[in-house]
């Protein structure tokens, strides 16, 4: 079988390569030699990468081989990820949410069949944003990975393919053992580590000084070893060491590096007794590997999930994060380590079925 995949691949997002990687090896335990073809905006690094083909995902050029590829193609498979939103700027044909529906668009043209794979609907607030998203019903078949999404295209008119609600594809992740980032660290192997993952949100910078508030005091009183997690390139070290530039017991803390792969963060945050911080897949590694962790909420997506992991009444949404109760949440968790990792790994064990879920939901619909 051939397919096509599409969504925000080849940009240095962990998060979004991590998707990339669990759907690609999902496809390939599922299917006998699939033919897999990626829009991506490094199509040479992600072909290497993942033995595949692929095409420049932009329209600035390789419109030709889009299009090659999408006749060839017995389906799209449009996600996984939060691909249909308009938080960023949208103006006519410009940002994500045209891009991502013309592209499924272009597919129905070629008369290929179209699947919203495992994706995070929203948030769309602008009136073309709005009337954009009708075009989400040329799809044949949507599968969303929590319920505000499905609740979110039906409330903006999306109602004639079949919804599903399963759960973020990175809940079917294959890990590989890999120690590279914890042995390019400068430990002696007996640390309490934390995870902590922050990332840039349009200028908003109080929760970074609130962050090195809450570390300061688990430095002071837990005794921990906080490792920086930056899984978007250079966008989160520059705010990782804002977080640092605003801490006591900044010499307590250490960074990785921001060129390793998916696989490897995720081996990595394993080794962790504890995460905290914003980045969504770095909650959803966190839960995978059975570590507590404490998100900051800044989307619906981020609370969907700490619902989900069971670790929502030890966060906070970004906007209303309380330093005191925070410390004494993390401290809970450090101090309840088992139990609470008991709970986190009983919730993934589900999200993992719900995940699989999406590559059963694809056979039954496309394959003949």
């Amino acid at each position: 079988m051939k397919f096509v995949i599409s969504g925000f691949y080849g940009l240095g997002n962990t998060g979004d390569e991590a998707i990339l990687e669990a759907i690609i090896d999902n496809l390939r335990e599922q299917f006998d030699n699939p033919d897999i073809t990626v829009f991506s905006l490094s199509p040479e690094r992600t072909a290497k990468e993942h033995n595949v083909k692929s095409v420049y995902r932009a329209w600035r050029h390789s419109n030709k081989e889009k299009v090659k590829a999408l006749k060839e193609a017995d389906l799209l498979i449009s996600g996984g990820g939060g691909l249909l939103q308009d938080s960023y700027p949208t103006k006519f044909l410009f940002g994500p949410l045209p891009y991502y529906l013309l592209i499924v668009l272009l597919a129905k043209l070629c008369g290929t069949k179209v699947m919203f794979f495992s994706q995070g609907i929203g948030p769309v607030n602008s009136g073309w944003g709005k009337t954009l998203m009708k075009m989400a019903n040329l799809a044949d078949f949507i599968t969303v990975r929590d319920q505000y999404s499905k609740e979110l295209l039906h409330k903006l008119g999306v109602k004639k393919p079949k919804t599903v609600v399963t759960s973020d594809i990175v809940f079917a992740f294959k890990k590989k053992e890999d120690r590279s980032c914890i042995e390019s660290l400068d430990l002696n192997g007996d640390e309490k580590l934390v995870a902590v993952s922050v990332r840039p949100w349009f200028g908003r910078e109080v929760q970074f000084e609130q962050t090195a508030q809450i570390l300061d005091y688990l430095i002071e009183e837990k005794k921990v070893t906080p490792i920086f997690v930056p899984m978007e390139g250079h966008h989160d070290k520059d705010v990782s060491e804002k977080v640092l530039s605003q801490m006591k017991h900044a010499d307590k803390c250490q960074m990785l590096g921001t060129d390793f792969t998916p696989n490897q963060y995720l081996n990595f945050i394993s080794e962790c007794q504890l995460t905290m911080g914003m980045r969504l897949h770095a909650l959803i590694f966190s839960t995978l590997s059975g570590v507590p962790h404490i998100g900051f909420s800044y989307d619906k997506k981020v609370e969907s999930l700490l619902k989900r992991s069971g670790m929502w009444n030890y966060s906070a949404v970004l906007e209303e994060m309380d330093v005191e109760e925070l410390k004494k949440n993390a401290a809970f968790l450090l101090d309840h380590h088992d139990e609470k990792a008991q709970l986190v790994k009983e919730n993934a064990e589900a999200m993992r079925k719900e995940a699989v879920r999406n590559l059963e939901l694809l056979k039954e619909n496309f394959v003949k």
